[in-house]
Protein backbone atom coordinates (compact mmCIF):
# COMPACT_ATOMS: atom_id res chain seq x y z
CA UNK A 1 0.00 0.00 0.00
CA UNK A 2 1.20 3.13 -0.79
CA UNK A 3 0.01 6.88 0.62
CA UNK A 4 0.68 9.88 -1.20
CA UNK A 5 0.52 13.15 0.29
CA UNK A 6 -0.56 15.74 -1.56
CA UNK A 7 -1.05 20.13 -0.61
CA UNK A 8 -1.01 20.87 2.15
CA UNK A 9 -3.23 23.98 2.93
CA UNK A 10 -2.34 26.25 5.96
CA UNK A 11 -4.97 28.40 8.28
CA UNK A 12 -3.82 30.91 10.35
CA UNK A 13 -2.85 28.71 13.29
CA UNK A 14 0.41 27.19 10.88
CA UNK A 15 -0.85 23.93 11.07
CA UNK A 16 -0.72 21.93 7.86
CA UNK A 17 -4.13 20.04 6.67
CA UNK A 18 -2.54 17.33 4.67
CA UNK A 19 -4.53 15.62 2.21
CA UNK A 20 -3.23 12.14 1.40
CA UNK A 21 -5.02 9.03 -0.93
CA UNK A 22 -4.50 5.90 -1.41
CA UNK A 23 -3.27 4.87 -4.67
CA UNK A 24 -1.71 1.70 -6.64
CA UNK A 25 -4.23 -0.52 -8.08
CA UNK A 26 -3.67 -3.98 -6.80
CA UNK A 27 -2.48 -2.61 -3.68
CA UNK A 28 -6.24 -0.68 -3.23
CA UNK A 29 -8.16 -3.70 -4.13
CA UNK A 30 -7.09 -5.26 -0.69
CA UNK A 31 -8.58 -2.41 1.27
CA UNK A 32 -11.64 -2.55 -1.38
CA UNK A 33 -12.13 -6.34 -0.22
CA UNK A 34 -12.01 -5.20 3.13
CA UNK A 35 -14.14 -2.06 2.51
CA UNK A 36 -16.41 -4.77 1.04
CA UNK A 37 -16.71 -6.92 3.72
CA UNK A 38 -17.40 -3.75 6.10
CA UNK A 39 -20.76 -3.45 3.65
CA UNK A 40 -21.66 -7.18 4.17
CA UNK A 41 -21.77 -6.73 7.67
CA UNK A 42 -23.66 -3.67 7.83
CA UNK A 43 -27.59 -2.95 7.58
CA UNK A 44 -29.29 -1.70 4.01
CA UNK A 45 -30.37 1.45 5.98
CA UNK A 46 -33.06 3.15 3.76
CA UNK A 47 -30.62 3.97 0.49
CA UNK A 48 -30.33 7.50 0.98
CA UNK A 49 -27.06 9.37 0.25
CA UNK A 50 -25.59 13.10 1.56
CA UNK A 51 -23.13 15.46 0.44
CA UNK A 52 -20.79 17.43 3.04
CA UNK A 53 -19.71 20.64 1.81
CA UNK A 54 -17.01 21.73 3.52
CA UNK A 55 -15.74 25.79 3.43
CA UNK A 56 -12.28 25.02 5.06
CA UNK A 57 -11.42 28.31 7.59
CA UNK A 58 -14.57 29.43 8.68
CA UNK A 59 -16.79 31.85 6.20
CA UNK A 60 -18.50 34.83 7.47
CA UNK A 61 -21.96 34.17 8.82
CA UNK A 62 -22.94 37.94 8.35
CA UNK A 63 -21.96 37.75 4.66
CA UNK A 64 -23.70 34.53 3.65
CA UNK A 65 -26.64 33.65 5.01
CA UNK A 66 -27.25 35.93 7.99
CA UNK A 67 -26.93 39.68 7.01
CA UNK A 68 -27.53 42.25 9.39
CA UNK A 69 -28.54 45.09 7.36
CA UNK A 70 -29.67 47.61 10.79
CA UNK A 71 -26.14 47.10 12.63
CA UNK A 72 -23.69 49.79 12.93
CA UNK A 73 -21.70 49.76 9.59
CA UNK A 74 -18.60 48.09 11.37
CA UNK A 75 -20.82 44.80 12.07
CA UNK A 76 -23.25 44.97 8.77
CA UNK A 77 -20.12 45.40 6.67
CA UNK A 78 -20.30 45.66 2.47
CA UNK A 79 -22.64 43.18 1.39
CA UNK A 80 -26.22 43.91 0.97
CA UNK A 81 -29.52 41.82 1.74
CA UNK A 82 -31.64 40.68 -1.25
CA UNK A 83 -34.95 38.92 -0.99
CA UNK A 84 -35.58 35.16 -1.75
CA UNK A 85 -38.45 33.47 -3.61
CA UNK A 86 -39.91 32.70 0.04
CA UNK A 87 -41.67 35.51 2.00
CA UNK A 88 -39.53 37.10 4.50
CA UNK A 89 -36.10 35.78 4.04
CA UNK A 90 -33.14 37.02 2.84
CA UNK A 91 -29.67 36.44 1.77
CA UNK A 92 -26.47 38.01 0.89
CA UNK A 93 -26.81 39.73 -2.56
CA UNK A 94 -23.40 37.51 -3.70
CA UNK A 95 -26.05 34.54 -3.79
CA UNK A 96 -28.97 35.60 -6.56
CA UNK A 97 -29.43 31.59 -7.62
CA UNK A 98 -30.21 30.49 -4.08
CA UNK A 99 -32.29 33.79 -3.35
CA UNK A 100 -34.11 32.57 -6.53
CA UNK A 101 -34.28 28.27 -4.83
CA UNK A 102 -34.54 28.93 -1.59
CA UNK A 103 -37.94 27.04 -1.37
CA UNK A 104 -35.57 24.47 -1.72
CA UNK A 105 -33.06 25.22 0.95
CA UNK A 106 -33.08 25.88 4.46
CA UNK A 107 -30.31 27.86 6.77
CA UNK A 108 -29.72 27.64 10.41
CA UNK A 109 -28.68 30.52 11.89
CA UNK A 110 -28.64 30.07 15.57
CA UNK A 111 -25.91 27.43 15.31
CA UNK A 112 -23.09 27.20 18.08
CA UNK A 113 -19.53 26.26 17.36
CA UNK A 114 -16.02 25.78 18.76
CA UNK A 115 -13.17 27.82 17.55
CA UNK A 116 -10.54 25.26 16.35
CA UNK A 117 -9.49 24.71 12.46
CA UNK A 118 -10.72 21.25 12.03
CA UNK A 119 -13.24 19.75 9.97
CA UNK A 120 -13.51 17.41 12.95
CA UNK A 121 -16.82 19.01 15.08
CA UNK A 122 -18.77 19.32 11.94
CA UNK A 123 -18.27 15.60 10.19
CA UNK A 124 -18.35 13.71 13.83
CA UNK A 125 -19.77 15.79 15.91
CA UNK A 126 -17.23 15.75 18.15
CA UNK A 127 -13.99 18.73 18.58
CA UNK A 128 -11.00 17.44 17.19
CA UNK A 129 -9.14 17.43 20.75
CA UNK A 130 -12.02 14.72 22.13
CA UNK A 131 -11.44 12.84 18.81
CA UNK A 132 -7.82 12.64 18.93
CA UNK A 133 -8.40 10.21 22.78
CA UNK A 134 -11.64 8.68 21.72
CA UNK A 135 -11.44 8.25 17.28
CA UNK A 136 -15.50 9.15 16.92
CA UNK A 137 -15.50 8.20 13.24
CA UNK A 138 -16.82 10.38 10.90
CA UNK A 139 -20.31 11.19 9.13
CA UNK A 140 -19.53 8.89 6.06
CA UNK A 141 -17.71 6.36 7.65
CA UNK A 142 -20.59 5.91 9.89
CA UNK A 143 -22.63 5.69 6.46
CA UNK A 144 -20.04 3.06 4.93
CA UNK A 145 -20.35 0.85 7.76
CA UNK A 146 -24.13 0.89 8.31
CA UNK A 147 -25.35 1.43 4.63
CA UNK A 148 -22.48 1.54 1.91
CA UNK A 149 -23.17 2.52 -1.42
CA UNK A 150 -25.01 0.47 -4.56
CA UNK A 151 -23.34 -2.55 -6.36
CA UNK A 152 -19.76 -2.53 -6.67
CA UNK A 153 -18.89 1.23 -5.73
CA UNK A 154 -17.52 2.38 -2.58
CA UNK A 155 -19.60 3.84 -0.30
CA UNK A 156 -17.65 6.73 1.16
CA UNK A 157 -15.53 9.15 -1.24
CA UNK A 158 -13.81 12.54 -0.25
CA UNK A 159 -13.06 14.34 -2.97
CA UNK A 160 -11.11 16.39 -0.53
CA UNK A 161 -8.69 14.09 0.31
CA UNK A 162 -8.11 12.79 4.28
CA UNK A 163 -8.28 15.00 7.31
CA UNK A 164 -9.61 14.29 10.91
CA UNK A 165 -12.98 14.55 10.05
CA UNK A 166 -12.99 11.98 7.28
CA UNK A 167 -11.60 9.52 9.32
CA UNK A 168 -13.27 6.34 10.26
CA UNK A 169 -11.75 6.52 14.16
CA UNK A 170 -13.10 2.70 16.06
CA UNK A 171 -14.98 1.96 13.01
CA UNK A 172 -11.70 0.42 11.35
CA UNK A 173 -9.82 1.23 7.95
CA UNK A 174 -12.01 -0.55 5.36
CA UNK A 175 -14.65 2.73 6.16
CA UNK A 176 -11.87 5.29 5.17
CA UNK A 177 -12.97 7.22 2.22
CA UNK A 178 -11.75 6.28 -1.13
CA UNK A 179 -9.63 9.53 -2.33
CA UNK A 180 -9.81 9.94 -6.32
CA UNK A 181 -8.13 12.70 -6.74
CA UNK A 182 -4.96 13.05 -8.84
CA UNK A 183 -3.24 9.42 -8.72
CA UNK A 184 -5.67 8.17 -6.55
CA UNK A 185 -8.00 7.61 -9.60
CA UNK A 186 -5.25 4.71 -10.76
CA UNK A 187 -7.56 2.54 -7.70
CA UNK A 188 -10.02 2.27 -10.45
CA UNK A 189 -7.93 1.82 -13.42
CA UNK A 190 -5.83 -2.10 -14.21
CA UNK A 191 -1.89 -1.12 -13.57
CA UNK A 192 -0.25 0.23 -16.24
CA UNK A 193 0.81 -2.30 -18.36
CA UNK A 194 -1.79 -4.77 -16.88
CA UNK A 195 -4.10 -6.36 -19.38
CA UNK A 196 -6.70 -9.05 -18.88
CA UNK A 197 -4.64 -11.72 -18.59
CA UNK A 198 -1.57 -10.57 -16.01
CA UNK A 199 -5.06 -9.25 -14.07
CA UNK A 200 -6.04 -13.07 -14.37
CA UNK A 201 -2.33 -14.06 -13.16
CA UNK A 202 -2.37 -11.71 -10.07
CA UNK A 203 -5.32 -13.44 -8.84
CA UNK A 204 -4.06 -16.70 -9.03
CA UNK A 205 -0.86 -14.95 -7.00
CA UNK A 206 -3.48 -13.37 -4.80
CA UNK A 207 -5.33 -17.20 -4.06
CA UNK A 208 -2.24 -18.64 -3.70
CA UNK A 209 -1.51 -16.39 -0.61
CA UNK A 210 -4.62 -17.21 0.96
CA UNK A 211 -4.16 -20.53 0.01
CA UNK A 212 -0.91 -21.02 2.44
CA UNK A 213 -2.78 -18.24 4.83
CA UNK A 214 -6.28 -21.25 4.99
CA UNK A 215 -2.88 -23.51 5.77
CA UNK A 216 -1.72 -22.06 8.80
CA UNK A 217 -5.41 -21.23 9.89
CA UNK A 218 -6.42 -24.43 11.60
CA UNK A 219 -9.25 -22.12 12.33
CA UNK A 220 -11.02 -21.69 9.34
CA UNK A 221 -11.31 -17.93 10.05
CA UNK A 222 -9.21 -17.26 6.52
CA UNK A 223 -12.11 -19.10 4.71
CA UNK A 224 -14.64 -16.98 2.66
CA UNK A 225 -12.48 -14.28 2.23
CA UNK A 226 -12.36 -15.49 -1.53
CA UNK A 227 -15.35 -14.03 -2.72
CA UNK A 228 -14.66 -10.12 -1.16
CA UNK A 229 -11.32 -10.18 -2.96
CA UNK A 230 -12.73 -11.35 -6.46
CA UNK A 231 -15.28 -8.42 -5.80
CA UNK A 232 -12.68 -6.04 -5.03
CA UNK A 233 -10.83 -6.97 -8.32
CA UNK A 234 -14.28 -6.63 -10.05
CA UNK A 235 -14.80 -3.07 -8.93
CA UNK A 236 -10.93 -2.12 -10.21
CA UNK A 237 -11.97 -3.82 -13.64
CA UNK A 238 -15.70 -3.11 -13.86
CA UNK A 239 -14.94 1.12 -14.65
CA UNK A 240 -18.03 1.97 -12.39
CA UNK A 241 -17.00 4.66 -10.16
CA UNK A 242 -14.24 5.27 -12.82
CA UNK A 243 -17.21 6.34 -15.36
CA UNK A 244 -19.34 8.37 -12.58
CA UNK A 245 -15.80 10.09 -12.30
CA UNK A 246 -15.44 11.14 -15.66
CA UNK A 247 -16.43 14.65 -16.01
CA UNK A 248 -16.31 14.23 -20.07
CA UNK A 249 -19.46 11.74 -20.15
CA UNK A 250 -21.48 15.05 -19.12
CA UNK A 251 -23.10 17.07 -21.92
CA UNK A 252 -20.76 20.43 -22.95
CA UNK A 253 -23.83 23.00 -21.67
CA UNK A 254 -23.81 20.57 -17.92
CA UNK A 255 -20.07 21.22 -17.94
CA UNK A 256 -20.17 24.91 -18.60
CA UNK A 257 -22.57 25.30 -16.03
CA UNK A 258 -20.51 23.61 -13.34
CA UNK A 259 -16.98 24.88 -14.71
CA UNK A 260 -14.86 26.74 -12.01
CA UNK A 261 -16.91 23.97 -9.54
CA UNK A 262 -16.65 20.94 -11.09
CA UNK A 263 -16.56 19.02 -7.76
CA UNK A 264 -20.08 19.94 -7.25
CA UNK A 265 -21.29 18.25 -10.62
CA UNK A 266 -18.65 14.82 -9.27
CA UNK A 267 -20.79 14.73 -6.39
CA UNK A 268 -23.90 14.76 -7.98
CA UNK A 269 -22.22 12.02 -10.68
CA UNK A 270 -20.99 9.95 -7.69
CA UNK A 271 -24.37 9.84 -5.66
CA UNK A 272 -26.66 9.05 -8.58
CA UNK A 273 -23.64 6.01 -8.92
CA UNK A 274 -24.77 4.88 -5.63
CA UNK A 275 -22.06 6.65 -3.57
CA UNK A 276 -23.41 6.61 0.19
CA UNK A 277 -21.64 9.46 1.23
CA UNK A 278 -19.52 12.51 -0.47
CA UNK A 279 -17.49 14.83 0.91
CA UNK A 280 -16.03 17.96 -0.83
CA UNK A 281 -14.04 20.97 0.14
CA UNK A 282 -14.53 24.56 -1.23
CA UNK A 283 -12.27 27.70 -1.39
CA UNK A 284 -10.21 29.34 1.88
CA UNK A 285 -12.43 31.12 4.31
CA UNK A 286 -10.05 31.94 6.93
CA UNK A 287 -10.61 35.76 6.41
CA UNK A 288 -8.80 37.58 9.25
CA UNK A 289 -7.97 40.30 6.16
CA UNK A 290 -9.60 41.00 3.42
CA UNK A 291 -12.69 39.66 3.93
CA UNK A 292 -15.12 41.23 1.52
CA UNK A 293 -12.45 41.46 -1.37
CA UNK A 294 -12.08 37.52 -0.60
CA UNK A 295 -15.94 36.87 -0.69
CA UNK A 296 -16.93 38.69 -3.56
CA UNK A 297 -14.63 36.15 -5.70
CA UNK A 298 -15.92 33.00 -3.76
CA UNK A 299 -19.45 33.80 -3.00
CA UNK A 300 -20.81 33.70 -6.46
CA UNK A 301 -19.13 30.59 -7.57
CA UNK A 302 -20.24 28.88 -4.17
CA UNK A 303 -23.70 30.15 -5.16
CA UNK A 304 -23.08 28.33 -8.58
CA UNK A 305 -22.05 24.97 -7.29
CA UNK A 306 -24.90 24.68 -4.63
CA UNK A 307 -27.89 26.11 -7.11
CA UNK A 308 -26.96 23.71 -9.79
CA UNK A 309 -26.19 20.99 -7.48
CA UNK A 310 -29.25 20.86 -5.86
CA UNK A 311 -31.42 21.81 -9.00
CA UNK A 312 -29.81 18.83 -10.82
CA UNK A 313 -30.81 16.78 -7.90
CA UNK A 314 -34.02 17.95 -7.82
CA UNK A 315 -34.50 18.04 -12.33
CA UNK A 316 -33.43 13.91 -11.08
CA UNK A 317 -36.14 13.40 -8.79
CA UNK A 318 -33.65 12.90 -6.10
CA UNK A 319 -34.08 15.82 -3.55
CA UNK A 320 -35.43 13.26 -1.01
CA UNK A 321 -32.79 11.03 -1.79
CA UNK A 322 -29.91 12.72 -1.06
CA UNK A 323 -29.03 15.84 1.66
CA UNK A 324 -27.05 18.45 1.04
CA UNK A 325 -24.97 20.02 4.24
CA UNK A 326 -22.89 22.78 3.73
CA UNK A 327 -20.76 24.70 6.39
CA UNK A 328 -17.13 25.30 7.93
CA UNK A 329 -15.99 25.30 11.08
CA UNK A 330 -17.28 28.42 13.08
CA UNK A 331 -18.37 31.98 11.91
CA UNK A 332 -16.40 34.92 11.90
CA UNK A 333 -16.53 37.58 14.38
CA UNK A 334 -19.91 40.55 13.84
CA UNK A 335 -17.05 43.30 14.24
CA UNK A 336 -14.83 43.92 11.23
CA UNK A 337 -11.36 44.36 12.39
CA UNK A 338 -9.29 47.44 12.05
CA UNK A 339 -6.05 45.29 10.03
CA UNK A 340 -7.81 45.03 6.48
CA UNK A 341 -11.25 44.53 6.20
CA UNK A 342 -11.12 41.54 8.06
CA UNK A 343 -13.18 39.14 10.34
CA UNK A 344 -11.72 36.68 12.87
CA UNK A 345 -12.66 33.59 14.56
CA UNK A 346 -16.45 33.48 16.09
CA UNK A 347 -17.63 30.40 17.47
CA UNK A 348 -20.33 31.59 19.41
CA UNK A 349 -22.94 31.53 16.39
CA UNK A 350 -22.40 30.30 13.07
CA UNK A 351 -24.68 29.07 9.96
CA UNK A 352 -25.03 26.32 7.75
CA UNK A 353 -27.38 24.87 5.06
CA UNK A 354 -29.24 22.15 4.69
CA UNK A 355 -30.88 20.55 1.50
CA UNK A 356 -33.39 17.61 0.58
CA UNK A 357 -33.43 14.42 2.22
CA UNK A 358 -36.95 14.36 2.56
CA UNK A 359 -36.53 17.82 5.39
CA UNK A 360 -38.47 20.87 5.98
CA UNK A 361 -36.85 23.25 3.10
CA UNK A 362 -37.57 26.71 2.72
CA UNK A 363 -37.05 27.97 5.49
CA UNK A 364 -34.23 29.78 8.24
CA UNK A 365 -34.38 28.52 11.49
CA UNK A 366 -33.49 30.51 14.76
CA UNK A 367 -31.77 33.85 14.66
CA UNK A 368 -29.19 35.52 15.43
CA UNK A 369 -29.15 38.52 17.96
CA UNK A 370 -29.27 42.16 16.25
CA UNK A 371 -25.60 42.29 15.37
CA UNK A 372 -24.90 38.83 14.83
CA UNK A 373 -22.80 37.90 17.88
CA UNK A 374 -24.62 34.98 19.76
CA UNK A 375 -28.05 33.00 18.76
CA UNK A 376 -31.30 34.77 19.94
CA UNK A 377 -33.74 32.35 19.40
CA UNK A 378 -33.91 28.40 18.58
CA UNK A 379 -29.97 27.89 19.80
CA UNK A 380 -28.47 24.96 17.94
CA UNK A 381 -25.31 23.09 18.32
CA UNK A 382 -23.43 21.23 15.16
CA UNK A 383 -24.10 17.47 16.84
CA UNK A 384 -27.93 18.31 16.69
CA UNK A 385 -27.52 19.08 12.85
CA UNK A 386 -25.58 15.80 12.36
CA UNK A 387 -28.52 14.09 14.59
CA UNK A 388 -30.82 15.50 11.86
CA UNK A 389 -29.06 14.28 8.74
CA UNK A 390 -28.15 10.56 10.31
CA UNK A 391 -32.43 10.16 10.63
CA UNK A 392 -32.97 11.75 7.35
CA UNK A 393 -30.46 8.99 5.68
CA UNK A 394 -32.50 6.23 8.52
CA UNK A 395 -29.56 5.86 11.09
CA UNK A 396 -29.79 6.47 14.97
CA UNK A 397 -27.85 8.33 16.25
CA UNK A 398 -28.28 6.30 19.57
CA UNK A 399 -26.60 3.29 17.64
CA UNK A 400 -23.84 2.06 19.42
CA UNK A 401 -20.44 0.33 17.90
CA UNK A 402 -17.30 -1.21 20.23
CA UNK A 403 -14.61 1.14 20.38
CA UNK A 404 -10.93 -0.08 20.39
CA UNK A 405 -11.39 -0.98 23.91
CA UNK A 406 -14.70 -3.26 23.30
CA UNK A 407 -16.88 -0.60 25.09
CA UNK A 408 -20.39 0.45 23.44
CA UNK A 409 -20.07 4.22 21.97
CA UNK A 410 -23.05 5.63 20.39
CA UNK A 411 -22.64 7.55 17.18
CA UNK A 412 -23.52 10.76 18.95
CA UNK A 413 -24.09 11.78 22.41
CA UNK A 414 -25.94 14.54 21.90
CA UNK A 415 -28.78 13.55 19.97
CA UNK A 416 -31.72 16.12 20.05
CA UNK A 417 -32.68 17.37 16.23
CA UNK A 418 -33.40 20.29 14.53
CA UNK A 419 -37.14 20.21 14.89
CA UNK A 420 -37.65 22.71 12.41
CA UNK A 421 -36.49 19.93 9.98
CA UNK A 422 -39.38 17.39 11.06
Amino acid sequence: MYTLFGKSPRFCDGINRRNFMRIGAFGASLTLADMLRAREAGNSGTAKSAIMIYLPGGPSHMDMWDLKPQAPVEYRGEFKPIATNVPGVQICEHFPMQAQMFDKLSVVRSLVSVDEHSDSLVMSGYRESTNRVFHHPSFGSVVSKLQGGQGDIPPFVSLRGMSIGTEPGYLGIANRPFTPDGPGLQNLRLASGVDENRNDARKTLLNDFDTIKREIDATGTMRGMDSFNTRAFDMVASGAARRALDLTREEPRVRDRYKGVEQFLTARRLVEAGVGCVTLAYGGWDTHSGNFKTLRNQLPALDRGIANLVQDLHDRGMEKDVVTVCWGEFGRTPKVNGSDGGRDHWSPVMGCMVAGGGLKMGQAIGASSARGEYPMDRKYEVPQVLSSIYQAMGIDPAKTFPDNSGRPMSILDQRDPVSEYF
